[in-house]
């Protein structure tokens, strides 16, 4: 049996040093990926950017900088509340976001109750994950 783990969050789009603009965003997690966290960016009235990216690269990035590419995440500060940072970068564009450090450390703390880190093979199906690889090609 999968389970799923969401929050709603409210994040901060950095367009300046002096400016930013809210960005509701949704993340989610599932056991049946127990790797990764699935993040939805609302941008428009019904708009939405989908990213996907690794649990442990959230977590790493709320006590230190990490991430290389095209997600990196590190700790910050932002109107005297601590916040993780996550730069995103796409053949499309950049993007800077503020999420609230609080708010993420919750999650992730339901996430591994969910799949405590390091178990994550246990919940993963590599026979099924090769076969839909497969069937793709």
């Amino acid at each position: 049996m999968n389970t799923t783990v969401s929050c709603e969050l409210h994040l901060r789009l950095v367009v300046s040093s002096e400016s930013s603009l809210p960005v509701p965003a949704g993340l989610r997690y599932d056991t049946a990926d127990p790797y990764a966290v699935h993040a939805t960016f609302h941008t428009g009235a019904e708009e939405t950017v989908e990213w996907v990216f690794a649990r442990d690269l959230l977590a790493e990035g709320l006590h230190r900088p990490t991430g290389t590419g095209d997600v990196r995440v590190w700790p910050s500060r932002s109107h005297g509340q601590g916040v993780a940072c996550i730069a995103l970068s796409s053949p499309e564009g950049e993007a800077l976001l503020e999420a609230p450090a609080r708010a993420l450390e919750s999650f992730l703390k339901r996430t591994d109750a969910a799949v405590p880190p390091g178990t994550e093979h246990r919940h993963f199906d590599l026979d099924t994950e090769l076969s839909h690889i497969l069937a793709e090609s």
